[in-house]
Parts: C-alpha cells; sequence; structure tokens
C-alpha cells in the first residue's frame, strides 16, 4: 500500500476512488464500469505526472525521505547479482548502517559501498537510520583498499541524512573516520562511480561520494546540512524548512547546474518508492555506462580526474 506524502493528496483522492470502483467491478459484474474506470486511472497518472514535473525543493526532500524508497538492500536485490556482504573495520566492530561487499552488475565485478536505513522500527533501529559511526566509515575504507588491491571498481550508494552525532560517535573519532574514507576515496587506483539515491546529507555523505563520477536520481537530495537544521540556525525555526531548501540549492537539476553531480538519473513517475524495480534498472544502466566510460583510465588519470573535478567544484562555487 503507498504512503501518501501531503502533497500527493489530490492523487490520493482520485486512486482511492479508482480502488472503490475496481472493488466494486468485482462484486458485481454485471455492471460495465470500465469506461468510469479507465477515465479516472487516466487522470490520476496525469495528474501523478503533472505534479512530478514541477516539485519544489522541500517536496523533493520529502519525496528522498519517503518511507517506502528503495535503499540499498532493495537495489542490491533489483540490480546487482552475486552480493557477498564483508563485514567489521578490523579495529572497533560492525556498522551496520554502511553495508558493502563484492557484486557483480551485469557481469562487471565490483565493490559495492552504501548506507542503509531500513523499512521497518526494528530494522531501522538496527541499520541506526542509515546514518554511519566510525566502524562504519572505516569498514568503507577496509573494502576500498581493499577493491583498489584487486582491481575492483568501487560503486557506492549514498543515502544519509548525516553521519551519527552521538557522544559514542565523537569518542571513537567520527570525524577523522569520515576525513579517511574521503581521502581513500580520492586515492582510488580503480573507477569510483557514486549515487545518491535518497538523501545525501553532509560530511556522511561525502565520505563516500568522493568519487571521479557522481549521479544522482532526479528526486533525491544533496546538500552538507538538512533545511530543518539550516532554518534553526538561520530563522531560529525549523518552519522555515521550506524555505532553507529553495535556497540551498539541493536538488539534482540545481546541483547538475553548478557542476556538483554529472548525471541524473530518472525515476519512475511519482518516485522510486512507486517502483522499485523500475528504479533500481534504471540506475544499473547509468552506473554501468559510467564504469565502462571509466575502464580504459590509468590509476594516475582516474586520480587526476577526481583532483580536477573538486577543485573546479570550488572555483565554480566561488565565482
Amino acid at each position: 500500500m503507498i504512503s501518501y506524502l501531503e502533497f500527493e493528496k489530490p492523487v490520493a483522492t482520485i486512486e482511492s476512488k479508482v480502488a472503490e470502483l475496481r472493488a466494486a467491478a468485482g462484486e458485481d459484474g454485471d455492471v460495465d464500469i470500465s469506461k468510469e474506470l479507465k477515465k479516472l486511472e487516466k487522470k490520476s497518472a496525469s495528474l501523478l505526472a503533472s505534479t512530478y514535473a514541477s516539485l519544489s525543493p522541500w517536496q523533493k526532500t520529502q519525496v528522498a525521505r519517503h518511507p517506502s524508497r528503495p535503499h540499498f538492500r532493495d537495489y542490491v536485490s533489483h540490480a546487482f547479482s552475486d552480493f557477498t556482504p564483508l563485514g567489521g573495520d578490523r579495529l572497533y566492530g560492525d556498522d551496520e548502517a554502511i553495508m558493502g561487499g563484492l557484486a557483480t552488475l551485469d557481469g562487471r565485478k565490483l565493490m559495492l559501498i552504501g548506507h542503509e536505513k531500513g523499512h521497518d522500527t526494528e530494522s531501522r533501529i538496527r541499520h541506526n537510520f542509515g546514518m554511519g559511526k566510525p566502524e562504519g566509515y572505516r569498514k568503507a575504507i577496509r573494502l576500498m583498499e581493499m577493491a583498489d588491491r584487486f582491481g575492483l571498481p568501487v560503486v557506492t550508494l549514498v543515502d544519509t541524512s548525516g553521519a551519527f552525532p552521538g557522544i559514542e560517535a565523537e569518542e571513537r573519532g567520527q570525524a577523522e573516520a569520515i576525513a579517511r574514507s574521503t581521502e581513500a576515496c580520492l586515492g582510488l587506483g580503480v573507477p569510483m562511480v557514486a549515487a545518491i539515491v535518497g538523501e545525501g546529507g553532509s560530511g556522511g555523505a561525502v565520505a563516500l561520494a568522493s568519487a571521479e563520477r557522481v549521479l544522482m536520481f532526479e528526486h533525491a537530495v544533496y546538500s552538507v546540512i538538512s533545511p530543518e537544521g539550516c532554518a534553526s540556525i538561520l530563522w531560529r525555526t525549523g518552519e522555515k524548512a521550506p524555505l532553507a531548501a529553495e535556497a540551498m540549492k539541493m536538488t539534482a537539476q540545481d546541483l547538475a547546474e553548478l557542476g556538483v553531480i554529472d548525471r541524473i538519473v530518472p525515476e519512475p513517475v511519482g518516485g522510486a518508492h512507486r517502483d522499485p524495480v523500475e528504479a533500481s534498472a534504471s540506475l544499473a544502466k547509468a552506473i554501468g555506462e559510467e564504469l565502462d566510460a571509466l575502464s580504459a583510465r590509468d590509476p594516475a588519470e582516474l586520480r587526476r580526474q577526481r583532483e580536477e573535478r573538486f577543485l573546479a567544484i570550488g572555483e565554480n562555487l566561488g565565482n
């Protein structure tokens, strides 16, 4: 069952009527309501398409956070094969907010790493809502270094509101772990493709997204702070979050224009949560094309491309 967002209420009303008509048709087969049903379905599809074609940055933030939006494990199931999870940072423990392991994408062997938020209360608590701890980022470093040694490309799926801000994380060196993970990304001698599939929040996202090619789902968001956090700092109230989202230029469309990301990956009409299989296929196609384009480049060229890419971002934003 689809969970509707506030701005989707008109669509929900029509789709509710469609469901009622279908139920009525099943109870009384003597009444032909196919024409009325088809008319309502067409109206619903048209309204959904027009709604999602003109989402505000705040509405896109809500879509990126949708509770049914696919996460790391969904993409593993639908887009990758032969996934072999690898756990632990060999220093402290394992962090289930950041998962990773060996995988195959259409015959390409690679190292897959990403955030997992979970889908229900139990799994969300287990995965800490996708907020990585130091051991999670150190695990990511370990897996990236392993991929580098064996000549495997690295693919990361980023979906986090930010790194875990708890006291225990700070005690175990959260800032250092994030910095080292970012450094590991930049130093890889193998191709790396990062995809922002939901929320890309703060350093917790950058630590897995410092790649030479950064992709982003069309309704994902990517920013240094959440709109609520920005609003609470600037206006002392979270109620200004929609205004903050507008000013922060955090949508895929804004970030592509600014040169922060390289490619926007289309989502099914109504968002990835409406058709995770189609969304996964779209993501897999985009990642595969980028990996193929990078496959012939040598380690020095890949490192140089990452350096030039991030220096260019600083120059563009500074002008």
